[in-house]
């Protein structure tokens, strides 16, 4: 499972990740995301991190357990 997190000392809410998760990310009232905990697919994950022009996103892989 995909999961997204936010560098909030680097996030300045320019809202791209919303636009383009918006199945996945909301904005708050001045612009800032707000993560649900729904499974987010790999590819759009992938695409939101690297066009972040803050690169305050990034993905998170659960740590596997044996």
């Amino acid at each position: 499972m995909t999961r997204l997190a936010v560098d909030w000392t680097r996030c300045d809410g320019h809202g791209l990740c919303a636009r383009l998760l918006s199945e996945s990310i909301t904005l708050d009232e001045w612009g800032f995301p707000i993560l649900t905990d729904a499974p987010v697919d790999e590819d759009a994950a992938r695409t939101a991190v690297s066009v972040c022009p803050a690169l305050a996103l990034r993905i998170e892989h659960p740590a596997r357990t044996a």
